[in-house]
């Protein structure tokens, strides 16, 4: 029995693929493709976007990214995931920050809004994942049951109903919102 290695790409080669119209994200060098998450998501993805940013800019808290940008978690083999909403506080990347390429700081807030395609298992692994890169805070939203689940430093996760307000807490002061508002599109 004879095995082929893979080869394993590279951040950069992630970036020519993207240019070339192919999307997806890397896990430790091999390519994962990435499917459009349809209307329904991106509203919820939009709505939180502009909520959050309400209170991130005026207060020049730092920067917030959304889909499809990015962030390199580690190098050889590279990882590259694609979270729905990054913020990062202003010490990792200021307000005004245009460098090229992906972001490669961990984000102090990570948003993952579930789609249709994604199972509770992949979505918890995911948010998990983000904290083992050092994520202090993770938010995975799920639209149809209209919850949001807390992942904190503590390793405590905390399941927000339409009624409870998601709150930044320490890492996102100033921050509130009813979990309703984010899924009323």
């Amino acid at each position: 029995m004879t095995t082929t290695k893979e080869k394993l790409l590279t951040a950069d080669d992630l970036l020519q693929l993207d240019a070339e119209g192919v999307h997806g994200e890397l896990i430790r060098g091999v390519f994962c493709k990435t499917m459009s998450t349809g209307r329904k998501h991106g509203l919820i993805v939009g709505k939180l976007t502009y909520t959050l940013g309400a209170v991130v800019y005026p207060q020049g808290l730092g920067s917030i990214m959304a889909s499809d940008s990015g962030v390199l978690l580690e190098r050889d083999p590279d990882t590259v995931r694609e979270p729905d909403i990054a913020y990062f506080s202003a010490d990792k990347m200021p307000y005004g920050d245009d460098s090229e390429g992906y972001a490669d700081v961990i984000p102090d807030l990570v948003v993952e809004v579930v789609s249709p395609s994604d199972t509770w298992q992949s979505v918890h692994d995911k948010a998990m994942m983000w904290q083992s890169f050092g994520a202090p805070l993770v938010w995975v939203a799920f639209p149809d049951e209209r919850v949001v689940d807390v992942y904190s430093t503590d390793g405590e996760v905390v399941t927000l109903g339409a009624n409870d307000v998601l709150e930044g807490g320490d890492v996102l002061p100033g921050f509130t919102c009813k979990v309703s508002e984010i899924f009323d599109i």
